[in-house]
């Protein structure tokens, strides 16, 4: 017999992060010693984030797969690479832009959102996180205009 007890539910539940966010954590991880070997370049990049898409449920794989070809069309210079495992887009190592998936957090809507290095600055407040619920033409061109501002 064993005589220590099993920690109650409220005990396990006191690091304050939720299951996704340690998975998240667990990935930034990865990324981050794979990045300190040297180990990803612009083709490794682009693989860890065509398959990070190729996992998502729909309809969030088919907004990160259009959201991933905006972003290589209109702003070539980024490079792909997964960012707490999902879609990234980065420049002289600084992630600028990412994709995150209603699924990653179990949110509500999926999210573009852009990094304090990314040039959207508009006076003394902007947006740095836009909601998704569909992509229809409007929206695609107004994130190409953002993608591409963002790295003027």
């Amino acid at each position: 017999m064993n005589p220590r007890k099993p920690e109650p539910e409220s005990a396990q539940k006191s690091s304050g992060f939720t299951p996704e966010e340690r998975a998240a954590m667990r990935e930034r991880a990865r990324e981050r010693k794979a990045s300190a070997r040297g180990d990803q370049d612009r083709a490794d990049g682009e693989r860890a984030v065509l398959d990070a898409i190729s996992r998502m449920a729909e309809p969030d794989r088919q907004m990160a797969e259009r959201i991933h070809a905006i972003v290589m069309t209109n702003a070539p210079a980024l490079i792909p690479r997964t960012w707490y495992g999902m879609p990234a887009y980065a420049m002289d190592g600084n992630v600028i832009c990412f994709f995150q998936p209603r699924q990653k957090f179990k949110t509500r809507y999926a999210t573009l959102g852009f990094s304090d290095k990314a040039k959207l600055d508009d006076g003394e407040m902007w947006p740095t996180s836009f909601a998704l619920t569909r992509l229809t033409a409007a929206v695609e061109a107004r994130i190409a205009a953002l993608v591409k501002r963002a790295v003027d």
